[in-house]
């Protein structure tokens, strides 16, 4: 019993303390940064902390704010009207994406919030990671398509695909500013090379870090990533979703 005397105390005092920090902060007394205020909205540039997802998650269920972010990320855009196309598919409040911050080939559909999970994605992931294992910047993304009225792995029956509201994106390669190009489908770290062993010349261990470390890092910003550990159906690509449950494989 003596021992809960203090405890209490310390709670009270930092339900206090917290208290008049708030307090202090709607006052005006303090002065939050805006990347450290959880109200404030958010930004693609921002070096990313613990409250980045907290402001990806509200920006993503917000139209006006989604918009107004996505509007940072420098993409060549054009708004698509909602649509329904048939049960379970169709999108709302999407895009039509000719470019993001790389070339894109084919343009294709992305939702909103989808489209705001690829813009922090190529802001804080993919460029530093080429830079870093590869010594270049990523010129052109190659996908394979987003937006498809379908369901799971092309299934007859089952659950729609989060391609069926225009929430997915696989992407299956990347080209250089060097003019090399980097495939899921050949260039993923075979089992030994994640274990650790070294595997092929230079060239191929730097790609294969290249493709884990953008695979890995995407899951800060997609609640889906799937890649070719996950099956046999992703051997070729990345997936990346909005909107389901979370998985990082």
């Amino acid at each position: 019993m003596p021992a809960a005397r203090p405890r209490s105390i310390a709670l009270l005092l930092f339900m206090l303390l917290a208290a008049f920090a708030a307090w202090a902060w709607r006052a005006g007394a303090i002065t939050v940064p805006d990347r450290w205020n959880p109200w404030a909205p958010l930004r693609i540039d921002d070096t990313p902390n613990l409250l980045t997802r907290y402001k990806l998650e509200r920006a993503s269920t917000d139209r006006d704010a989604c918009r107004t972010a996505l509007a940072q990320a420098g993409m060549r855009l054009s708004p698509l009207e909602d649509r329904s196309t048939g049960a379970g598919c169709g999108f709302d409040h999407a895009y039509l994406v000719e470019r993001s911050s790389v070339g894109v080939g084919t343009p294709f559909a992305l939702s909103c919030r989808t489209a705001l999970s690829l813009a922090m994605w190529e802001r804080h992931v993919l460029q530093d990671a080429a830079q870093s294992h590869l010594g270049t910047r990523v010129a052109r993304i190659e996908h394979l398509g987003s937006y498809a009225c379908r369901n799971l792995y092309g299934r007859a029956e089952g659950r729609r695909s989060r391609h069926a509201t225009a929430d997915a994106l696989d992407i299956a390669g990347f080209v250089l500013e060097d003019g090399r190009r980097v495939r899921v489908l050949g260039d993923w770290p075979p089992p030994a090379a994640q274990a650790g062993a070294p595997t092929g010349h230079g060239d191929a261990q730097a790609e294969a870090a290249f493709l884990r470390a953008v695979h890995e890092g995407a899951c800060a910003h997609f609640d889906a990533v799937l890649g070719p550990d996950y099956n046999a159906a992703h051997a070729d690509h990345f997936h990346f979703d909005r909107g389901g449950g979370r998985i990082c494989r």
